[in-house]
């Protein structure tokens, strides 16, 4: 049950507890659980908060959770793929996202919940540790990647909570982490070139040995010419790698790109 979508239950309480705080709930919010499992999570969420918009893909756990939405009818629970699930059409919309996510979709569901989910502003979530150290790593080091650099746009990190193997069933073959985060106040002027810089950073990182003009080239986002004057004008090395470039500094390239590209088209 739950290992074929990649799923370890929790079973302890207490660090669910740990997700509640971490997340800084009201009683007011409307919190995202993806994968309610056997609903240990979702029963403290449900009582501490006004809504819970649960999404869960496996329905073998229709027993445990039936019993639980009917004890607490502020849980609304959607059946499907929480990757094909359109998350803006939930009413009411979530305002935080807490979840013990399935590891092998946590990452594209972090990601996907940011520009289609704006009425979020806290996330708090169980991903591999790995995961959670990619997503606020520095730049030039080994874990930093694409994922770091939009997640550092969007949101700050408050919390990072380690957590053993014990406490999931079955036990996880790899270490965990709570991950707590805030979306960042200048989100609003970001949300319109989400879409381009989203793309502008996978490419920039899709072949982390060349450098960052190699990248934006067979992209086909730039010329070499245009890519390589681009980043000359911003004051870096030609020879760059994408893992070099500070978050804060891709919003600049993009603009200059877009620039750059319109005048010599």
């Amino acid at each position: 049950m739950g290992q074929r979508y990649g799923q370890n239950f929790l079973r302890d309480p207490n660090l669910a507890r740990v997700a509640i705080d971490r997340a800084e709930l009201q009683p007011d919010d409307v919190v995202l659980e993806v994968g309610p499992g056997k609903g240990i999570l979702t029963e403290l969420l449900a009582e501490t908060v006004a809504t819970v918009q649960a999404i869960e893909i496996d329905q073998v756990l229709e027993p445990h959770l039936t019993p639980l939405l009917a004890a607490h009818p502020n849980v609304r629970l959607t059946w499907g793929d929480a990757m094909k699930v359109p998350l803006g059409e939930l009413s009411p919309a979530p305002t935080a996202f807490v979840a013990n996510l399935p590891y092998n979709v946590a990452t594209p569901l972090v990601l996907r919940s940011i520009p289609e989910l704006p009425t979020i502003t806290r996330w708090c979530v169980m991903v591999q540790r790995e995961i959670a150290d990619r997503m606020f790593a520095d730049p030039s080091t080994p874990a930093y990647g694409a994922v770091s650099v939009l997640m550092q746009l969007a949101c700050d990190r408050t919390d990072l909570h380690p957590v053993g193997r014990a406490v999931f069933d079955p036990p996880p073959r790899v270490d965990s982490a709570l991950v707590a985060f805030r979306r960042r106040t200048e989100w609003p002027e970001r949300a319109p070139e989400w879409e381009r810089l989203s793309r502008l950073v996978h490419a920039g990182f899709q072949h982390r040995r060349k450098t960052l003009v190699n990248g934006l080239t067979m992209a086909q986002l730039a010329t070499r010419a245009q890519a390589e004057a681009v980043l000359t004008s911003l004051g870096h090395d030609v020879r760059i790698r994408a893992e070099a470039i500070a978050p804060a500094d891709w919003p600049i390239l993009l603009a200059a790109l877009a620039a750059a590209t319109v005048t010599t088209s």
